[in-house]
């Protein structure tokens, strides 16, 4: 089971249409995928059919009440597994504070998930995609301590960058925590090749990061824009649109990484 933090501190650059896509895409190629929403927002759950207003448990309960992973999981109509977020995680940081090892409680409870799927003769899952909220709270700092590896959705802007550099600061301080966390790529999101701007961050971007750069540039795509809107994920929206083609290479890229681990 791998456990990828799609992450960024900076709004607005299709953090959630990647951790929504890349989840339905790696389904789509057969692989056994869990979406878990830890975005007060609650976008990834709408993203993906689910009535976040609906749900019996989320992962606010999993959190606070100590609720198990394994009892909050819902099927998505797009064929993956999804925990759900909706407002009652709003304000969950200052809640947290005050619980013991507050910055490890969702490390816990991935491990418990583990145990019970084990205990339950369930297959396990071969990723566990979770979306962070656009801020370092903790929250955020909560799934980079349990996570494996970290995907940073990145528009190629230069206010993007400072934040890139900021949140690549906060990785390798979060190192002492869990020593395994590392940056497993940036994508580039919003790309319109036409923009001079956009070729130019680019450029920096991969003198920069190199081979963790994914070779896939997710487009400006109206079709990705759409999706949400119908609760659905790109690929089962519009299967041929540019944004969908543009994910399932990316999750191809991301397979191909695990089979290289």
């Amino acid at each position: 089971m791998e456990i990828i933090a799609i992450a960024n501190q900076k709004g607005g650059v299709g953090k959630t249409t990647t951790a929504v896509n890349l989840t339905a895409s790696l389904a789509a190629k057969r692989k056994h995928v869990l979406l878990i929403d830890l975005d007060p927002q609650g976008n990834a759950t709408s993203g993906t059919g689910v009535d976040k207003n609906a749900l019996d448990l989320t992962i606010a309960d999993v959190l606070l009440d100590g609720v198990a992973l394994s009892e909050a999981i819902v099927s998505s109509p797009a064929g993956f597994d999804v925990i759900g977020a909706n407002r009652d995680l709003a304000g969950m940081d200052i809640t947290l504070m005050s619980k013991t090892n507050s910055h490890e409680l969702f490390k816990t409870a991935m491990v418990q998930l583990a145990k019970d799927q084990i205990a339950t003769n369930k297959s396990a899952y071969d990723y566990v995609i979770i979306d962070c909220a656009p801020s370092l709270n903790l929250l955020t700092i909560n799934a980079l301590v349990a996570t494996d590896s970290v995907i940073i959705p990145m528009q190629c802007e230069y206010y993007a960058l400072e934040g890139l550099a900021d949140l690549s600061q906060t990785i390798e301080r979060l190192t002492e925590l869990n020593p395994k966390l590392y940056i497993r790529g940036v994508v580039r999101t919003l790309f319109d090749a036409r923009n001079t701007l956009a070729r130019d961050v680019s450029a920096e971007l991969e003198a920069h990061f190199g081979d963790i750069m994914y070779k896939t540039h997710i487009p400006r795509n109206i079709r990705l824009a759409e999706a949400p809107a119908h609760g659905l994920p790109v690929i089962a929206y519009e299967r041929w649109s540019k944004g969908a083609r543009a994910y399932q290479k990316l999750a191809a890229e991301v397979i191909k990484q695990s089979t290289s681990l």
